[in-house]
Order: structure tokens, then C-alpha cells, then sequence
């Protein structure tokens, strides 16, 4: 299953993701960042298994990132993010 991986501690808080992907993505009222809803905290990054249909509109939600923390791994572990 691909990975959406999200390297938290880097967001500014822009919004970008949630306006591009909301059903994922929510602002932190305490830290004015983003969430990865139903993510995994694993070392310093948030993560989640989706679904191939999940792909387009968090490859969406990365490319609106003007940091660059939002990450799409394919099942071989390969950055499918701009493919």
C-alpha cells in the first residue's frame, strides 16, 4: 500500500493542504500547523497507508506545500510524488 508521509515539524502552516485535500488534512489550533488526520507518529514524521484511489488528491495536497514535507511512497518504496 503507498505511504503519505508528512515531515511535521517543518510546516509553516500555510493551509495549502487542507484547502487541496480536507477529507486528510487539518490545521492544529495549538501549533498552527497542519495534521495528517489518522496518521502514525514514527521518529520525526506522521504517516498513514492509502489507497491508490487516495493518491491524486494528497499528490495534490504536496505540490501545494511551498515546503516540500508532504511525501507519496509507492508499494516499492519509490517517491511517486510528482510521477
Amino acid at each position: 500500500m503507498p505511504k503519505l508521509i508528512h515531515f511535521r515539524d517543518t510546516c509553516i502552516g500555510c493551509n495549502g493542504c487542507v484547502e487541496a485535500a480536507p477529507q486528510y488534512w487539518e490545521m492544529n489550533d495549538a501549533d498552527g500547523k497542519a495534521d495528517m488526520q489518522l496518521s502514525k507518529k514514527k521518529g520525526n514524521v506522521h504517516q498513514r497507508e492509502i489507497m491508490d484511489i487516495e493518491i491524486d488528491c494528497n499528490r495534490c495536497a504536496a505540490l501545494a506545500c511551498p515546503m516540500n514535507i508532504i511525501k507519496i511512497y509507492g508499494d516499492n518504496g519509490k517517491d511517486i510524488t510528482n510521477d
